[in-house]
Parts: structure tokens; C-alpha cells; sequence
């Protein structure tokens, strides 16, 4: 019998998106954009539906016992969706009355659970029980953050939606974005703009805990560290920073524009300095998109006042305008195993490039030696079609609920998508760990299959890290091909099959 041979992708990483799937909707979510059959590109054995419409939805959360928040500036309000069966999910008012609401976080201090929600001017936490459908007791814990009701701005406030983060010390991180596109006057206002300030858990003691970061909108910490990473909306037109023979300096140059500066996903330290306005974050070097030198700021920075080089380097680049928002590491989540150690970002797409770029979920595998992201890939894409540069969808932000979806909210179509995972009826071995490298499947029809049957010699006197058994199916794994030492798998992820089979099996049986 033949093997199918699987490779799931260079380095170990899991797939990316490939695959065109049909977007599944209810019959009584069929309004624009979804009066038409809309695909997205998602990774092998994926699906993709919309599971509610929420106008101009935003950030998310999903509550201890599984009901999902999601903030609606537009309306003051954030919204509670609880499921409903095969129905439609119920969706009502937790809490209404508020000011341009934003990003939600659950976050447990001793036996209490709070909810943390951010106002443009301040930040509310409410007591949370489980089960609760409406906001209780609720605690204005920081106020005074500028917005545009700050008088000195006079009604203007380009980025004054709140973006927060709780840590594992109880502390908690406010970003307190720009005024404007590129300005000095945000480097010197108390508090800053363009920064982002730490406080305790109940609002006190506030101080700065970094700048130069223009917009970040994702906040996340590396789960199970205090590791902090953001996600960064950067300038628009910026002026061609070099004096050199091309007689450009100075000019807004269409084409050096689309691609500068990068958007930024980088570690955050206490009292870093990202830049922002002074310098710039350079993709044109050997190192491309990672640990980026600076360039001065032609408009801020043209004499070098600012030592760009003396500045915390950004980490990771994103291409120019893809408009980052929201950022989730999947670490300790019910996602599929594949993907469970890597992060996401919702790349909102541009209004400002020659040809639109973003509309789409980025997917970054982490590196656990280094810790830091790998390359990025698409997990999700198609709400920008190539063709017609038609957008039809401007995804925001991505929780995991409990059954291990994908939840994706998108304020231009109003919607929220859940992105599934169905396993493929076959046995999967593979030769690395956590499930990925190159790999083997087996039917599940009863059977066995031993070393000789694989041309890749994965079944064999090699190592097998891992295995995946689809649902209703055993199996039977052996170090020897006449039998041995043995070992029975049910249906699930084995990320390792243990030191007692020193890792080598030469016979399975699908039982």
C-alpha cells in the first residue's frame, strides 16, 4: 500500500492559508456584503462562517464562561453575544452609556474577576460574576486620559480610541496614542501622546512607561511572562529621508511612501523609546523586516537632534499602511495544536497606497529559544480581491473561544467570523515535535502499516515526535515491526509519544 506523503511546511512551521473556501452564512445574515457568495483563503482543513452581525464591531473578549463581549464605539455600548443553540446567537446591551468604548480584558485579582474597559477619556473595571449578561459594580480607575474633549486639542484627536493590557504583577498598560499623523507637540504634553503609561490595577500610581510609539492599538503579553509585545500603526507620507543623487530629498515620493515605514510588532520595555516621531524604522537592509535601523525623520529630524541610534530598535516590520489592530497570542488556547504557539494580528488594510495592501490575519510562529516572531504568513485572506482591489470586509481583532474558534470581528461589513478547524480523517505521524515537520498519514480504515510502506522512512528506525488520531479511531504503535514495546492512542494531539518508546516506531496499527 502507497503512503500519502504530507509536507506541512518549510521549517517545521504549520501551513498557511491555501486553501479558497466558500464563507458559510445563515440565511438570516445575507445582507451586504454577504448578498453574494464572498470566499476567504484559509489553511488546510479550516472552514470559515460568519457567526454574527455587529455593526462597526470592534475589540473582543470571551468571558470565563464562554460568552463573548465586543466593544461598539460607534454606539457607546459594548455588546454581549451568548450562543443559541443551532440559532442565531442571542446579542444584547452589558453596558451602555459610554464614551467611544474600546478594548475589553478579563483580568482575576486574588478571587475577584474584573472586567477592564477602555473609554477614550478613561478606564472603567466592573466586577464580574459568571453568567452575568449586564455590567455591575462598575470602578472608574483612571481618568483624565486626553481625548478630543481636551481642550488644548480643541475637538481634534486622530487616534483617541484606548488600547489596555493586564499584566501578571496587576499592573496595568494604557496606550495613549497620537494626535496626528507626525507632530512634536505629542512628545512634550502631559501626559505624552504617543506612549504608553503604566499604573496599578485599581489606577494609581501612574507613570510613563514608553514612547515613540505613534499607535498601538494590540497590547498582549506572551502568556505565562511578562514578555510585552505591541503592534503599531506608523506615519503616513513621510518625506524621502536621504540627500543623496537622486534629487529626491525631502519630496513625498508616491512610491517610497507605499512602503515606509514599516507598520511595527516589537517588545515593548520599561522606559524604551521606539522612535516615533524622530525616526524612522528602515526595511532596506539585510536584515529586512527584523531588528531595523533607523532613519532621521526628514520633516522632524532632518539635523540628527534625535540620536536615532541610541533608540530601542523595532523588532519586526509589517508592510507600510496594513493598519495592525489587534494582537492574540494563541499560547494557552483550545486553537489547533499546529498554530497554538504562534500569535495574530488583524491587518485592517490601507487608505493611503498606490495598491492596497492588509485585509487580512497575519500569523507569526513563535520562537521559544529566542522569543521572538518568526516570518510572517496569512492565516486568513480575501476580504480585499486582487482583481478588482474591491474591499468587502476590515478585519479588527481575534479572540479563541472555548471550543478552539477563531473569533474575527470586522467593523466595515459588521461582522463577526468564526474560523473552524476540522481534523482530516487520517492518522498523522510526524518526525518533529508539537506536531509539524515532515509528515505521514494513514486512512483510518483498519490496518497495519510497517516500515517498508513509507517512502519517506518516517515509519521506520527514525525518530517520531509526534502523532494525530482523528476522531473514533485507535491506534496501536510499536517499536518493532513484529510488536515490542506497544502503546494505544485514542482520538487527539500527542504532541510526543514518550522516552519509553525512545522515540523510534516501526509498526503502527489503525485498530
Amino acid at each position: 500500500m502507497s503512503l500519502e506523503v504530507l509536507i506541512t511546511a518549510a521549517f517545521g512551521n504549520p501551513p498557511p492559508a491555501s486553501v479558497e473556501t466558500k464563507l458559510k452564512v445563515p440565511s438570516t445574515m445575507t445582507s451586504w456584503p454577504f448578498n453574494t457568495s464572498r470566499y476567504l483563503k484559509v489553511p488546510p482543513n479550516f472552514s470559515a462562517s460568519v457567526y454574527a452581525r455587529i455593526n462597526k464591531a470592534r475589540f473582543m473578549a470571551v468571558a470565563p464562561n464562554g460568552d463573548l463581549l465586543v466593544s461598539q464605539p460607534s454606539t457607546g455600548k459594548v455588546l454581549i453575544v451568548r450562543p443559541n443553540g443551532s440559532k442565531d446567537p442571542i446579542i444584547s446591551d452589558f453596558v451602555t452609556g459610554l464614551r467611544k468604548p474600546h478594548d475589553i480584558v478579563f483580568h482575576k485579582i486574588g478571587n475577584t474577576t474584573y472586567i477592564y474597559i477602555a473609554e477614550t477619556h478613561q478606564i472603567n473595571r466592573f466586577i464580574y460574576n459568571s453568567g452575568d449578561i449586564v455590567a455591575k459594580n462598575r470602578q472608574i480607575v483612571v481618568i483624565g486620559l486626553p481625548d478630543s474633549s481636551t481642550s488644548e486639542l480643541k475637538g481634534s484627536y486622530g487616534h483617541e480610541l484606548k488600547n489596555i493590557a493586564l499584566d501578571a504583577n496587576h499592573k496595568l498598560y494604557v496606550s495613549i496614542a497620537s494626535t496626528c499623523n507626525a507632530c512634536k507637540q505629542d512628545t512634550v504634553s502631559n501626559p505624552k501622546r504617543g506612549a504608553i503609561y503604566v499604573y496599578n490595577a485599581d489606577g494609581t500610581n501612574q507613570r510613563l512607561f514608553a514612547q515613540g510609539l505613534r499607535n498601538a492599538e494590540g497590547l498582549a503579553f506572551v502568556p505565562g511572562t511578562n514578555d510585552f509585545w505591541v503592534v503599531v500603526n506608523n506615519r503616513d507620507q513621510i518625506a524621502y529621508p536621504f540627500n543623496d543623487s537622486s534629487g529626491n530629498y525631502g519630496k513625498i515620493i508616491p512610491s517610497y511612501v507605499d512602503n515606509h515605514p514599516p507598520e511595527e510588532f516589537t517588545r515593548v520595555r520599561d522606559g524604551g523609546n521606539y522612535g516615533w516621531p524622530f525616526c524612522n524604522p528602515n526595511p532596506d537592509t539585510p536584515n529586512g523586516l527584523n531588528n531595523m535601523p533607523f532613519d532621521r525623520d526628514y520633516q522632524y529630524n532632518a539635523d540628527g537632534n534625535v540620536n536615532c541610534n541610541a533608540l530601542d530598535k523595532i523588532t519586526k516590520g509589517i508592510q507600510a499602511h496594513s493598519a495592525p489592530l489587534g494582537l492574540t497570542f494563541l499560547q494557552n488556547t483550545n486553537f489547533p495544536s499546529l498554530y497554538s504557539s504562534g500569535v495574530v494580528t488583524a491587518l485592517h488594510g490601507s487608505w493611503n497606497r498606490q495598491k492596497k495592501t492588509g485585509y487580512k490575519i497575519s500569523y507569526f510562529p513563535w520562537n521559544s529559544t529566542t522569543k521572538t516572531p518568526g516570518d510572517e504568513m496569512d492565516l486568513v485572506n480575501g476580504w480585499l480581491i486582487p482583481e478588482t482591489q474591491e474591499v468587502w470586509g476590515r478585519p479588527v481583532d481575534m479572540v479563541v473561544d472555548q471550543q478552539g474558534n477563531l473569533l474575527i470581528s470586522d467593523d466595515y461589513s459588521g461582522t463577526i467570523y468564526k474560523l473552524s478547524y476540522t481534523p482530516s480523517q487520517q492518522v498523522k505521524v510526524y518526525k518533529d515535535p508539537n506536531l509539524t515537520g515532515v509528515s505521514q498519514s494513514f486512512p483510518t480504515t483498519p490496518g497495519v502499516y510497517k516500515a517498508n510502506q513509507g517512502g519517506l522512512n518516517v515509519v521506520g528506525n527514525d525518530a517520531i515526535s509526534s502523532l494525530s488520531v482523528p476522531s473514533g479511531t485507535v491506534v496501536r504503535v510499536c517499536q518493532n515491526e513484529t510488536g515490542g514495546l506497544c502503546r494505544e492512542f485514542s482520538a487527539g494531539d500527542y504532541k510526543s509519544l514518550g522516552a519509553d518508546l525512545d522515540n523510534i516506531i516501526s509498526f503502527i496499527e489503525v485498530k
